[in-house]
């Protein structure tokens, strides 16, 4: 079993973690905010810093929460301290161009690196059910597979690297795009006076329904925005769609409006709430209350 350190002990890092110590895996972990961590995971050495977490492993797993988290813990820390022929797995949802200039230090160094962002939530991440979208050589890939497999329903190699960035990129704009055609859709039931148990059989049948409508729409309609993942983080993959499209000349007319949609969340103080809470807004707007 491999000695690990595993920077970012957030929603997705602990749930990760807890299937690597599953696993046998021994794990150091590093996490900027200092919080306590749940008892399955007390056999995590937590570092002081990223320096005492990488020393001599490995394996360094970051997942951080974006582009703004994850510049400095390479370009301070990772990337100063690391060592040859270290295997870098980096789950953070990104902006694919950073994950290849990441790929490029990390080989100047004598490592590997993967680009290896996931689908899934926090009840995923805990159960080892979430899906990795894989970027790097193929000889990177097969050196990390054994280890994204502990925490997977499924694991894919995409490309070369940036590629797992760019698929998490584009997966996330089918959801952004439900959540905010979902929101709409229950707003309108809802001013039209449909009976929520009478929609939500509907939508559990249809061939247009998916998962993600057939549970968020329950939710929604009883007023349930528990975060499982972030508005404000949403807001963040928003962008980095928009900056991605913009950047390959790709127009995205059908989804323009859902980053500002999301920032007016965000600006109404839902950005801890779950993505749904868009929906929140969206019920505010058509004169319903929350639920």
């Amino acid at each position: 079993m491999s000695e690990l350190a595993f920077i970012g002990l957030g929603t997705m890092g602990r749930g990760i973690v807890r299937n690597l110590l599953r696993a046998g895996h021994a794990v150091t972990g590093w996490n900027r905010t200092q919080r306590p961590l749940p008892a399955e995971l007390d056999r995590v050495d937590v570092a002081k810093s990223i320096a005492d977490a990488i020393r001599g492993k490995s394996v360094v797993w970051v997942c951080v929460t974006g582009p703004d988290a994850q510049r400095p813990v390479f370009d301070d820390a990772v990337l100063r301290d690391l060592g040859a022929d270290v295997l870098v797995i980096d789950s953070t949802t990104t902006d694919p161009e950073l994950s290849r200039r990441l790929a490029r230090a990390v080989a100047e160094r004598g490592s590997f690196y993967l680009d290896a962002p996931v689908f899934g939530s926090k009840a995923e991440a805990w159960d080892g059910r979430l899906d990795f979208v894989c970027g790097g050589t193929e000889a990177t890939f097969t050196r990390a597979e054994p280890l994204l497999r502990h925490a997977a329903a499924t694991v894919h190699h995409i490309g070369g690297s940036g590629a797992g960035a760019t698929m998490k990129l584009i997966g996330n704009l089918l959801v952004v795009a439900q959540l905010a055609s979902l929101g709409e859709a229950l707003a309108l039931a809802r001013r039209a006076g449909l009976d929520a148990e009478a929609l939500v059989r509907v939508l559990d049948v249809t061939d247009f329904s998916s998962g993600l409508i057939r549970g968020v729409s329950r939710a929604s309609l009883r007023g349930d925005f528990a975060p499982s993942f972030y508005l404000r983080h949403m807001l963040k993959d928003a962008r980095l769609i928009d900056d991605l499209a913009r950047r390959l000349g790709v127009p995205l007319p059908a989804t323009a409006g859902i980053g500002p949609l999301y920032q007016a969340a965000v600006n109404q103080g839902l950005g801890d709430l779950n993505a749904s809470g868009v929906h929140k807004l969206l019920f505010t707007m058509s004169g319903l209350d929350a639920a």
